[in-house]
């Protein structure tokens, strides 16, 4: 499971590594007006708030960081990849089963729900996916080439 969700994050890299500042903080595409940079500041965020509540077995989902610097300079959002990156491969298989809870802001006031450290893994692997198809289209937009043709593409999506 670490070595899919660091393969998905490494697309993320290849991305930043391939675009400018202006690119990445382009905030012109309607219709929400949302950068690249927003969406992996975002995406790296919620793994932070897995990380920094593993400890304790409590996961705030609605503590993120939003370091603006981190989504309009690729630099920074590259810093913010390898962090958790590293973070990432010192989860142990053997914390997959541990449980957490994870508490998230979800319309109507925080709830929290009972998980295993597997399954925030997995959901925060599938929000990652799910904003890659919304930074496509940011790219596709904005005349970017896709450093990977499958950028936001879920591995379960049929191949044609």
């Amino acid at each position: 499971m670490i070595e899919a969700i660091e393969q998905n994050l490494q697309r993320g890299v290849q991305l930043l590594k391939n675009i400018s500042d202006d690119q990445y903080r382009n905030k012109s595409v309607g219709p929400y007006h949302s950068s690249i940079g927003c969406h992996m500041r975002h995406i790296l965020d919620v793994y932070s708030c897995i990380f920094n509540g593993l400890e304790d077995g409590y996961i705030d989902l609605s503590v993120r960081e939003r370091n603006e610097c981190a989504e309009n300079e690729t630099s920074v959002g590259l810093e913010y990849f390898n962090t958790v990156i590293k973070r990432l491969n010192e989860i142990s298989t053997e914390d997959f089963n541990k449980s957490v809870k994870i508490c998230d802001n979800v319309g109507l006031g925080n709830e929290t729900a009972n998980y295993t450290v597997a399954a925030a893994l997995m959901q925060a692997q599938s929000h990652t996916t799910h904003h890659y198809a919304s930074i496509g289209y940011l790219i596709y937009q904005l005349g970017i080439e896709l450093p990977v043709a499958d950028f936001g593409f879920n591995p379960s999506t049929v191949k044609r």
